[in-house]
């Protein structure tokens, strides 16, 4: 029997890990988020009569850095979420630790303060690049030891070596948590995107859990195969030549008609076709029963913004610093022609139910949906967590 598994959502955002907790069977007695407009998305998906939120706490809109979750202490049992990720982003500055936007000392202090069961954490793939590895593993040696705290005016790389000597010098206490860390394509758990994310999951030291990452669901081999086969066109009712590839796509399907195609054990991935299909072509005009499908003028293809070919998961949605990148953000039918995905497309393409509504203009909405985790892809992980904590409970 499922045990009833309260949470802190920390860094909510647009609310897709959050949401997936959710639908997980996990409950946050507190949410965390900053952004107003974030909180504006959260308040209408959770006011609204069968909101995808609803029962959600009214979100904490104060900075993270001034709440204190000493009083959760025993209250809770996961803390999930995911801190601000510009400092690691590929296109950001690059400045990691001397970057004012890391809040990942406070989603340690959350847990030190807390002592959940277990935690999740995530953020861009950026964060684990060569150049942030010395830092990476600074947060990860947190998470592992969070009691073991910066002293006053200590340099983090002197932290480090700290946190190094304890964890090789020290067996594992009650307040430790053994940590994996993986990097995940969202378009291998059945999200029509190639998004890859890098998740921090770790459990209590004392309750002595054993876990491993959930394995891939869906297989980029497998849509090759199906393409290569004739098996996608025919499933859509469209010719071989009405396919909507990339260059390098075409490239990979003919070497396997060349060599022979063999079938695949997995489902194959989920593309942009499959995901919009049962979607009318949106107009300028608000539809009348579909949220956030309105069409937005002005998309071009130029070198490099070249938008997500209809027939292979979309690329990864931008958020972007100053503004949203056209290229990541358009659709691509096989004519060449692009336009850019309405807001409904979008949280199509993360995964987001079509009752939940994202708050703002266009570019807002992009950017709330840019920076989110695929909800399914959340949910793999959040499920497989909850799973394992059910079962420590009752061996």
């Amino acid at each position: 029997m499922s045990q009833k598994l309260k949470s802190i959502e920390l860094f909510a955002g647009a609310a897709g890990l959050g949401l997936a907790a959710k639908q997980s069977g996990i409950t946050p007695v507190a949410v965390v988020e900053w952004n107003k407009d974030c909180r504006n998305t959260i308040a209408l998906n959770r006011d609204m009569k069968n909101g995808a939120l609803k029962a959600w706490p009214k979100t904490i809109g104060r900075d993270v850095r001034d709440e204190d979750f000493k009083d959760f202490e025993g209250m809770i049992d996961i803390v999930t979420g995911g801190p601000p990720c510009q400092p690691f982003s590929m296109g950001g500055k690059h400045q990691a630790h001397a970057d004012n936007r890391d809040m990942f000392p406070e989603a340690v202090r959350a847990v030190r303060q807390t002592r959940p069961k277990a935690f999740i954490f995530e953020n861009v793939r950026g964060l684990t690049r060569e150049a942030f590895q010395p830092y990476f593993e600074y947060i990860t040696l947190q998470m592992r030891h969070p009691q073991l705290v910066a002293l006053a005016g200590e340099d983090w790389s002197d932290h480090l070596s700290r946190l190094q000597s304890h964890h090789t010098g020290h067996s594992d206490n009650a307040d430790d948590y053994r940590v994996v860390t993986q990097v995940l394509n969202a378009a291998d758990y059945g999200v029509p995107q190639q998004r890859h994310r890098v998740f921090f999951v770790g459990f209590r030291a004392d309750l002595g859990i054993s876990w491993h990452f959930p394995h891939a669901t869906h297989s980029k081999a497998a849509l090759l195969h199906d393409i290569a086969s004739g098996a996608y066109a025919e499933r859509h009712g469209i010719g071989a030549g009405q396919l909507a590839l990339s260059a390098q796509m075409k490239k990979s399907v003919k070497r396997l008609q060349d060599c022979g195609v063999e079938a695949q054990s997995l489902p194959a991935w989920r593309t942009v076709r499959e995901a919009l299909s049962d979607l009318p072509a949106p107009t300028q005009k608000k539809h009348p029963t579909i949220l956030n499908h309105k069409l937005q003028k002005g998309a071009r293809s130029y070198p490099g913004h070249t938008g997500s070919p209809l027939d292979f998961p979309a690329k990864a949605l931008k958020a972007g610093v100053h503004g949203v990148p056209g290229g990541e953000n358009m659709l691509r039918y096989a004519n060449g022609k692009v336009r850019y995905f309405t807001i409904r497309e979008s949280a199509r393409l993360q995964t987001f139910p079509d009752n939940f509504e994202i708050s703002g203009t266009w570019s807002e909405a992009m950017r709330q949906l840019g920076n989110a985790v695929p909800v399914k892809l959340g949910e793999a992980v959040t499920s497989s967590v909850r799973k394992t904590l059910d079962i420590a409970s009752t061996s």
